[in-house]
């Protein structure tokens, strides 16, 4: 049959459902492209940016090492390198807010907000004269510690600040008053010029032991001015506790050279950490995230970046010099939470909402179908007054109106029913009340004249 020969009312009752399973299904494209953006959203990876400088260093090569290996594994953190010309202007970026992270000595004006994330490696301060054997001045023959460093001229290697003050800390401790000491300071790549140099009496670097900067300043002064004698920091363990960005150290014997012996014995000295260091700000997951990339893969990228070897982890203690980033002291401390732990109380919202949304939405689907829930009740209060019609009817024939009446009627119930307005028991009401209405059919058929032939048998 046609649409157009059918009943309206079930015509429009089919547009109505079509357009329902219709918004249904829009409805639920909706929520999984939501759920499906929220976790994409949540599982892409994270970049961060990593001032550090300058360009061609040890720090920019390891920097540059480690955001390849995070790339090329798919790790959750990645990094991007943002060059500067050096620590100033890399803390002066991070200070702007404008990098997550940088990489900077650990003795340097640091922001309030910045936090370590690891240790990249310890930077040692080796001191230094001439033994004088070769064309030095006679006075620098006699300098055998830091307190003969009185009115004495020394070389500096490396333009920033902090060696000055860092100098000036190891001779006020040793008890030698630093206004009395003259500093000239010689770049990296001046390190011909610094053992040319007759006025100075002694030397000075600050670098990781292995650094090839230091072992070539010793040979190439060696060279000009005889075998070094390398000056003992007595008080390092006094520095450490009075200053605690610095710490107390060993020069092993033979570090530099083994033949001759560079030094022949220990020395002791002190020592300062340079750090990758991370905003306050960032989150706890991202940091621990990147934490533990940093040391699961250290070792990997140690093959194409040495200086990746020497990564240590930070200070956890709530009392140190420079705190932790919390994520990278959950890590180190193996106080991490799980997933179910961190988002428990999502988790549990989430729940409540959706039953609370189900709530609602089974109290709106009701509210709507309110206008098809009466006319249910509106069909079975019909139902009954049938049943009181069928007891007063005269003819077989209308017995066959009211079963035909009975017919529309069981119909609009069904359709209450495929809507969704009336329940199963509702419709079980109306099956009991058509089985008594068959019922009064079949006595009434009895009293005026028995069941004719051919006459329709109505059914629940």
């Amino acid at each position: 049959m046609s649409e157009q020969h059918e009943n309206p009312g079930a015509v429009r009752r089919r547009l109505k459902r079509r357009n329902w399973s219709l918004l249904i299904l829009a409805v639920g494209i909706f929520v999984f492209g939501l759920c499906a953006g929220a976790l994409y959203y949540a599982l892409r990876p994270v970049t961060l940016q990593v001032a550090v400088g300058p360009t061609g260093s040890d720090d920019v090569k390891l920097m540059q090492a480690f955001a390849q290996t995070f790339a090329r594994d798919g790790s959750a953190v990645r990094l991007k390198p943002v060059m500067t010309a050096g620590s100033a202007e890399s803390i002066a970026l991070f200070a702007a807010n404008k990098v997550d992270l940088a990489v900077a000595r650990g003795d340097l004006n640091l922001p309030a907000n910045a936090e370590s994330v690891a240790i990249l490696r310890k930077n040692v301060v080796v001191l230094w004269a001439p033994s004088g054997t070769k064309g030095a001045r006679r006075s620098a023959a006699r300098i055998k510690s830091i307190d003969d460093l009185a009115g004495r001229k020394v070389g500096v290697i490396g333009s920033t600040q902090a060696n000055v003050t860092l100098l000036r800390v190891i001779l006020t401790e040793s008890g030698v008053n630093p206004d009395k000491v003259a500093v000239a300071q010689f770049s990296t790549k001046q390190i011909a010029d610094l053992a040319r140099d007759p006025s100075l009496d002694a030397y000075m670097a600050v670098g990781p032991l292995d650094s090839k900067i230091t072992t070539d300043a010793i040979s190439a002064t060696a060279t000009a001015r005889g075998e070094p004698r390398f000056l003992p920091v007595e008080v390092s363990e006094a520095i450490a506790q009075k200053h605690p960005l610095y710490e107390s150290e060993e020069i092993l014997g033979s570090i530099f050279s083994s033949s001759p012996a560079r030094p022949e014995d220990k020395v002791e000295t002190v020592s300062v950490n340079h750090l990758l260091i991370a905003q306050h700000a960032l989150n706890d997951a991202t940091v621990g995230a990147l934490a533990r990339q940093l040391f699961a893969l250290r070792l990997q990228v140690a093959h194409d970046a040495p200086a990746a070897s020497k990564i240590e982890k930070p200070d956890t203690d709530k009392d140190a010099a420079l705190p932790a980033h919390q994520g990278a002291a959950a890590y180190i401390d193996g106080t991490e939470r799980t997933f179910l732990e961190k988002y428990s109380d999502y988790l549990w919202a989430g729940i409540l909402l959706i039953s609370g949304l189900g709530s609602a939405g089974a109290w709106l689907r009701h509210y709507m179908k309110r206008n098809e829930r009466e006319q249910y009740i509106t069909h079975r209060d019909n139902l009954l007054a049938l049943i009181t019609r069928v007891r007063s009817a005269e003819t077989p024939e209308q017995l066959e109106a009211m079963m035909s009446d009975a017919d529309d009627l069981l119909r609009e119930a069904l359709d209450c029913y495929d809507d969704g307005a009336i329940e199963e028991g509702d419709l079980a009401v109306i099956a009991l009340t058509l089985e008594q209405f068959h019922h009064a059919i079949a006595d009434r058929r009895a009293v005026i004249g028995g069941d004719r032939p051919g006459l329709p048998r109505l059914r629940a």
